[in-house]
């Protein structure tokens, strides 16, 4: 259940975090003339997004501990090697998944930018 419940806060906190950087670059990309009523639904976003990241750091945070906690008693349970081991699993399934999602929004980004190439030949005809 740890493990699950380590996967699902380490997405939420980077799918949070990759949201909040999106509505962030979209703010400093407007025009500094554009209407406050434009401007003020992506402020909000921004705010309830800090608050939900916020609120999944706390999860991560008990995460950690309740890690600490399974760790403890896995100590009395396994060899020295064995919890080293595992140790080492949890340390690396945390990595794996920030790596993970890295490389999914660099593929994401290439393909956006692929998308956005072949249709700039099409714009200039239309200039």
């Amino acid at each position: 259940m740890f493990i699950g419940d380590l996967d699902k806060v380490v997405s939420l906190l980077l799918s949070l975090s990759g949201r909040l950087l999106r509505v962030e670059t979209t703010l400093d990309t407007l025009d500094p003339d554009t209407e406050h009523h434009e401007r003020l639904p992506l402020l909000e976003k921004k705010r309830q997004l800090m608050r939900q990241l916020s609120e999944a750091q706390d999860l991560k945070d008990h995460v950690d501990r309740r890690e600490q906690a399974v760790s403890r008693v896995l100590a009395r349970c396994l060899s020295p090697e064995q919890h080293r081991d595992y140790s080492h699993f949890v340390k690396m399934k945390a990595a794996l998944l920030v790596e993970q999602r890295q490389l999914e929004d660099k593929i994401r980004l290439g393909e956006e930018q692929l998308r956005g190439e072949f249709s700039f030949p099409e714009r200039e005809k239309n200039f």
